[in-house]
């Protein structure tokens, strides 16, 4: 379970930035004041364009950013208070997460499990998991620097799910990558929900929306313009298809 209530994070600008947004404004309200909740066994995507406050909702929710008000509860902890627990029930994917390029996957794996304290059976349970819904096992025993874009986000993936976190955030998973790839982390998301895990993502694909959506909040300039569930949204659609209703609900 994620809940966000009255949440907002503001940033302060330097002069260089003020100069590029043609501001004079030296605080920037990345998100403002928004609330929603994600509930187990569903998937909640967070949509918006570039710049709207999605990744910086993301990255307080996974605890990187802390917000400056509101409040997150994720798993029934309090995220802000306690964030080195919060963290424990968490995983987060980015696409902008850097890997060591002179380690293999397994050594990544290896240590990143070791840091959330997974009992050895449990991890080698879920390397196993993890590694044949993936289809990693050409490549576990290559350095990270010799791997293609697609074998990263692999190894990525599975560093984000070895301690079978309860909520899980993907933040634009399937950028870049190529339609094999892709179609991996569809079919993760999917067994994330059967498995009763909360998962959140962004994505600026409107097919994959469709295809795994449960409920969705639409965000712009820093706050909620839609919010509900996706099927409601497809029955009040005023637009013929979904990019266009999305498009609609941002500009108006």
């Amino acid at each position: 379970m994620i809940q966000v209530t009255n949440l907002s994070k503001e940033f302060t600008l330097t002069r260089k930035q003020r100069k590029e947004l043609n501001t004079e404004e030296s605080i920037a309200n990345a998100v403002d004041n928004i609330s929603f909740n994600c509930k187990p066994g569903s998937v909640f995507s967070l949509l918006g364009p570039n710049g709207a406050g999605k990744t910086t909702t993301l990255r307080m929710l996974a605890t990187i950013y802390t917000p400056t008000s509101g409040s997150i509860e994720i798993a029934g902890i309090d995220a802000i208070k306690y964030p080195q627990e919060a963290r424990k029930k968490i995983g987060f994917l980015t696409g902008s997460t850097g890997l060591y390029a002179r380690l293999t996957p397994i050594e990544i794996i290896d240590y990143f499990a070791s840091l959330y304290n997974v009992p050895n059976q449990q991890r080698e349970e879920r390397k196993k998991y993890l590694f044949e819904l993936l289809n990693m096992n050409d490549f576990l025993n290559k350095r990270i620097g010799k791997l293609s874009t697609g074998m990263k986000q692999k190894v990525s993936i599975c560093r984000t799910m070895i301690h079978d976190p309860e909520v899980v955030i993907f933040d634009e998973p399937t950028s870049g990558l190529d339609v094999i790839t892709a179609e991996n982390i569809i079919k993760l998301i999917r067994d994330c929900k059967e498995q009763q895990k909360t998962v959140i993502f962004s994505s600026h694909i409107m097919s994959e929306v469709d295809l795994l959506c449960d409920d969705l909040a639409i965000i712009h300039q820093g706050k909620i313009k839609h919010q509900g569930s996706m099927s409601d949204f497809r029955k009040e659609m005023i637009e013929s298809n979904l990019t266009a209703e999305f498009i609609r609900i941002v500009q108006s």
